[in-house]
């Protein structure tokens, strides 16, 4: 079975983030960027389906900072190919992204037909999941999204998997092959791979580039970000203190002082 991954970076959002000089962006260049969690999570459920069908993994990430490291520890767990896109400004759209890597999936060789193709359900700069279901949009492929758990038949081709809704209830679903998932967490927590092999990978493995496309639209997003603002320091917190009915009747005084009430 192949298996393709598309990975994307993100900023760490622990480290503290900046705003680049046109004031309308993050900085990216500034930022640490780490792998996004739901793709990590799609890239061990590909390598889970390499072990027990095989074929192969074949990785693809849009290039951003910190990038190739990524792409090498995808090696150093298994996967069999990594593929760069080069030349698009960042940050990106997620339709945008989308638009690219279909393009280029569509143009570089040997990249398609994939029996699978994997991509995490959702990212800190893309809550609302939309990477999964625009991919399958512009390759025509069913999708389905919020993926805990993949079986496989690729004589019979179709997948069975497992989507997990609120709530805790899950559904079991039959998808025909080839097609498009989001995956939410993977069967097993991702492998560790000790940081010597990593760098062993460096040395003997190989981060193939393709060129990005030139977008139809121009790169012009739908919608355009005129300011970002670091958030301004405000006063401190009021604690209520007194019996229960105390500080309610402080509150009511507050909210009736403040026109709420």
């Amino acid at each position: 079975m192949n298996v393709l991954v598309i990975l994307k970076m993100v900023p760490d959002v622990v480290e503290e983030l900046e705003v680049a000089e046109n004031g309308a962006a993050l900085d990216v260049e500034a930022a640490r960027m780490m792998l996004s969690e739901s793709d990590d999570h799609a890239l061990e459920e590909a390598l889970l389906l390499k072990e027990r069908l095989g074929g192969k993994v074949t990785v693809v990430a849009l290039d951003a900072p910190d990038v190739d490291e990524a792409l090498y520890t995808a090696l150093a767990k298994g996967a069999d190919r990594v593929v760069k896109i080069e030349g698009l400004d960042q940050p990106l759209t997620t339709s945008l992204a989308a638009a690219a890597v279909c393009e280029v999936l569509r143009t570089q060789p040997d990249l398609l037909p994939a029996d699978l193709i994997l991509t995490g359900a959702q990212a800190i700069d893309d809550l609302d999941g939309l990477m999964a279901p625009l991919v399958a949009h512009h390759l025509r492929l069913p999708y389905l999204g919020v993926i805990t758990g993949v079986a496989a038949d690729e004589a019979a081709k179709f997948a069975t998997v497992v989507k997990e809704y609120s709530g805790g209830v899950r559904g079991e679903f039959e998808v025909p092959l080839p097609a498009v998932l989001g995956v939410q967490s993977a069967e097993r927590p991702p492998r560790y791979v000790p940081v010597a092999k990593i760098r062993a990978v460096m040395k003997t493995g190989r981060i193939e580039t393709a060129a990005a496309p030139v977008m139809a639209d121009g790169g012009l997003a739908l919608t355009e970000v005129l300011a970002l603002n670091k958030p301004e320091e405000a006063g401190g917190a009021e604690i209520l203190s007194g019996a229960p009915e105390e500080a309610a009747g402080k509150l009511c005084g507050v909210l009736a002082e403040r026109g709420v009430l």
